[in-house]
């Protein structure tokens, strides 16, 4: 015979309307915390989000990837930017070499502690193979992130771990196998927390913090507004600053052969035409431009990372088929050494930038 207690069909209604008032209330309360300011994330939309991996592994997804597989991924995605064997171009830095087997055994690199020793490499630094991991898999490749899977950033990551000489040729890299591959990182012991600059034992440093300070959030002083630019007269005194910097780099100087916010400057804004106007066509390619992030290596009239677009438009006027396969296709060796990865845009957007570059690259 059961022993549970009997309940009226009246009494499981009234506890099923306390359990949905009381969740009601709970997503009321949550909203009253901050008013008219959106709402709570759903469970879809957190995990969405939470993509990090941490060194515990805590994170990782499921999967594996062989190092013959990460090296055509590599090749197809990767070597663009940071060449066939991981020695990267003249813009970013190497992320192989410098390594040896004697520090694959002590877990510190040695060449770190010489001032001689010519660069830093990505794999001379990093102390955790979670953080090449869950950086390959939130943000390369530069010009698709996230479009990588789990296991194309395993194999990558293994195709990497084998240019370092940490895995064999033939190995699998997986979440099974990958806390045993972090014993051989070369500078797994080379990053301490000892030294005072977190706040107690819990993360293996000193027992008090290094400063002692407390934010007293009162009498506080307006915050000033900060602004800097060139006064007219000084603006071109000693020629335009543009050409006076290194030819690559992210930071290239203020066009001051132009007035201030013309466009030229790589910093200058792009007037965006109003509701009422209809934008030109040369707006709406640079509009364009900039959604796909073409700015990030082309300047209208100055040579940035890659030839700007008016040098584009006259060394290729008319050829609107030849740009929009290049556009596609990326490409070495016509403007240089350093090359520009394919580009996965929508066939409508690739056509208008084609034809505006063929076109002369007008504003």
């Amino acid at each position: 015979m059961s022993s549970f207690p009997k309940f009226s069909k009246r009494g499981v209604q009234a506890a099923m309307a306390l359990c949905l008032a009381t969740l009601l209330g709970g997503q009321a309360l949550a909203q009253d915390r901050f008013p008219g300011i959106g709402r709570p994330a759903t469970t879809k939309e957190v995990a969405a989000w939470d993509i990090d991996v941490r060194p515990d592994f805590k994170g990782l997804p499921p999967g594996s990837g062989t190092v013959e597989k990460g090296q055509d991924i590599w090749e197809a995605k990767c070597a663009s930017c940071h060449g066939v064997f991981g020695e990267s171009n003249s813009v970013f830095n190497p992320i192989i070499g410098g390594t040896s087997k004697k520090d694959i055994e002590t877990g510190r690199v040695a060449n770190l502690t010489r001032e001689d020793y010519p660069g830093r490499t990505t794999i001379m630094k990093v102390a955790t193979i979670s953080t090449v991991w869950d950086y390959i898999n939130r943000a390369m490749p530069w010009n698709e992130p996230k479009t990588l899977k789990p296991d194309e950033v395993y194999a990558v990551t293994a195709f990497m771990l084998n240019l370092a000489d940490i895995v064999p040729a033939d190995f699998t890299l997986s979440d099974k196998n990958i806390a045993e591959v972090q014993k051989r990182m070369p500078n797994r012991n080379g990053f301490t927390t000892k030294h005072a600059m977190w706040p107690g034992r819990e993360l293996g440093g000193l027992p008090q913090a290094d400063t002692r300070n407390t934010a007293c959030m009162k009498d506080c002083v307006a915050e000033p507004k900060l602004t800097s630019q060139l006064p007219a007269f000084a603006r071109d005194a000693h020629g335009n600053l543009r050409d006076q910097n290194r030819t690559v780099g992210a930071q290239r100087g203020a066009d001051t052969s132009r007035p201030e916010g013309k466009l030229g400057d790589a910093a200058a804004p792009v007037a965006v035409p109003s509701a009422a106007k209809a934008p030109s066509a040369g707006a709406a390619a640079v509009a364009l431009a900039q959604k796909h992030s073409c700015t990030a290596c082309h300047a209208q009239s100055a040579k940035l990372v890659g030839p700007s677009f008016v040098d584009i438009a006259k060394k290729h006027a008319g050829k609107t088929e030849y740009l929009a396969g290049k556009i596609r296709a990326g490409g070495a060796g016509v403007w240089g050494e350093i090359p520009m990865p394919p580009q996965n845009l929508p066939d409508a957007d690739v056509n208008v930038l084609a034809n505006w570059l063929a076109t002369g690259a007008a504003q």
